[in-house]
């Protein structure tokens, strides 16, 4: 591993963050605030709220963010008639703290914006998808304008678009373009919002069934750039990976929490406790590498309901996995099987020396320089490794798809 590999691995940013967390403390106290600030972006609330018509597909639309098909356990009640009559939560089956809200349909004629907000608590969600099945209305308008009236996010979702390229398909399949229709589409629903008096207003198409298609990473890339940065990180994680560019997205998210997890993990080393030798927090490296895992849909479970969803073999997605430890039970005999590699110590001791470079702690408090340098690297590689993976396993279940 040479200089400029270490820089892209521990870039000067990172760094100076680091630098930054010693200053006033020790190391060990550095490393448990560091853990404590960790624990706390855990808990960082995300409550999104989904409204719209009655059969417009908002319990779908929420159970394909959840990753849940419509049958199962936990998911949202979907019907062709209006399912929800109160704001009804739906937590994420991975992320508690991410809630989707299930709120009542907009369209009855008594329909007034500022009480309906009132009633549904407005206050309590971060942003509003406004969903829409076959065009917006006055009444999804009147909605946004209220809500933009409170000073809340909100962003127009037009859902079944696999329906209305079928039916164009069918009407007229000798001149069918996909993609001019999707276009008119667009245009159609931004030309009726603009003259509702909707400025710049960003609508996504998509599909509940065919979520890898039209919009979805459009929408997600969007809402990465305008959600605040603590809120960002918890949207970000809890969505489902149906794109290479969310994987990439997801991987850069988890690469600069790495010397924190690492730091955290190195607290032990520091602070040496008679008749134990130093080394790093094994139950907390296991507890990280199994939130990779899960983040990545590389656990039992995720792959399962993945070859499901698309309709493959489970064994299909197994083998283009290319590392072993993707596909391992993380345990902790294992993590300390990792921990004693040679080339892990090897690889440990240069990460170490390159950082010491800049935050000389980490070079005088040796057992906790050496464990964070260690702990650094296997996160670092793992987490490589189970996003290359996904992205393998992501690319054999839309070999015979194809995606805008």
């Amino acid at each position: 591993m040479d200089p400029k590999e270490l820089h892209s691995v521990l870039p000067h940013n990172a760094l100076q963050e680091m630098k930054l967390a010693f200053e006033h403390q020790d190391f060990v106290a550095a490393a448990e605030n560091i853990k404590r600030s960790l624990v706390s972006l855990d808990d960082i609330p995300l409550n999104v709220a989904v409204t719209g018509e009655s059969g417009s597909g908002k319990s779908t639309f929420i159970n394909v963010l959840r990753g849940l098909g419509d049958e199962e356990e936990g998911a949202a009640k979907t019907g062709v008639v209006e399912t929800t009559v109160v704001a009804t939560p739906y937590f994420h089956p991975r992320h508690r703290n991410v809630v989707y809200w299930d709120l009542p349909g907009i369209e009855t004629a008594s329909f007034k914006p500022s009480e309906y907000l009132e009633l549904v608590k407005f206050h309590q969600f971060d942003f509003f998808f406004i969903i829409g099945s076959e065009r917006f209305r006055n009444c999804h308008i009147e909605l946004a304008q209220a809500i933009n009236a409170m000073g809340k996010k909100f962003y127009f979702v037009r859902t079944k678009i696999d329906a209305d390229l079928n039916a164009s398909r069918r009407l007229n399949p000798r001149n069918y373009n996909e993609e001019q229709i999707l276009t008119q589409i667009r245009e159609n629903c931004i030309k009726g919002l603009f003259a509702g008096g909707i400025l710049c207003p960003r609508v996504f198409l998509l599909s509940s069934f065919e979520l890898e298609k039209y919009d979805f990473c459009l929408m997600q890339t969007t809402l990465e750039r305008e959600l605040p940065s603590h809120k960002r990180h918890v949207f970000l994680l809890s969505l489902p990976n149906i794109y290479t560019q969310a994987l990439k997205m997801k991987s850069e998210a988890f690469k600069n929490q790495i010397w924190k997890h690492a730091l955290a993990s190195a607290a032990k080393a520091a602070l040496p406790i008679p008749g134990l030798l130093p080394g790093s927090d094994i139950d907390y490296l296991v507890k990280v590498m199994k939130e990779y895992k899960g983040a990545f849909g590389m656990d039992q479970t995720s792959l399962a309901h993945l070859a499901q969803t698309f309709d493959k073999d489970i064994s299909e997605l197994r083998s283009v996995v290319r590392s072993q430890l993707t596909l391992q039970e993380i345990t902790w005999e294992l993590v300390e099987s990792l921990l004693k590699r040679r080339e892990l110590t090897a690889a440990a001791l240069m990460v170490t020396q390159y950082a010491a470079g800049t935050v000389p702690m980490l070079g005088s408090v040796a057992a906790g320089g050496v464990a964070f340098g260690t702990a650094f690297w296997l996160l670092y590689s793992f987490l490589t490794d189970v996003a290359e993976d996904a992205g393998r396993v992501l690319s054999k279940v839309l070999e015979n798809t194809c995606q805008y």
